[in-house]
């Protein structure tokens, strides 16, 4: 099992596609928090989501072995290989979760759908931010998690 929970962090004032915050990814072996390192590793969070779901897209459609991610404006990392019977997902220091392609898309997409909510439609990075979101949402199977902003 993998969960992604994306947050903005507070004191910011009105939401833009600018905002800092942070990725929280958990797993069955463990979890890989952007929050509370010194140096910060929060990050520019919808740009980060974008820039996610724009590396995932191509990795989960093609056969490509690995792919090593890292958030906009920080040092937080994930690498995730194609691994006997799935994927696995590992931070710097280790895996944190095995899962399968469609777990790993469907649990990005319901945290990106999640966070997206408070994003403005007229907000610069908004149309990025539905583009990607269209074009990730095949790789979940039906009737898997919400489809906010459909």
């Amino acid at each position: 099992m993998i969960t992604f929970q994306f947050t903005v962090r507070p004191g910011q004032g009105d939401p833009h596609g600018f905002d800092m915050g942070d990725m929280v990814v958990t797993g069955d072996l463990g979890t890989a928090d952007s929050s509370g390192h010194v140096p910060d590793r929060g990050m520019m969070i919808y740009l980060s989501v974008v820039g996610l779901l724009d590396a995932l897209l191509p990795f989960l459609r093609s056969d490509t072995r690995s792919l090593t991610y890292s958030g906009a404006d920080t040092s937080f990392k994930l690498v995730v290989r194609r691994a006997r019977g799935g994927l696995s997902v590992a931070d710097e220091n280790g895996v944190i979760a095995r899962t399968t392609a469609a777990e790993l898309a469907s649990a990005v997409l319901r945290a990106a759908e999640e966070l997206g909510r408070s994003l403005p439609r007229q907000d610069p990075v908004a149309s990025d931010w539905e583009t990607v979101l269209t074009a990730f949402r095949p790789l979940v199977p039906d009737g898997d998690g919400p489809r906010a902003g459909r």
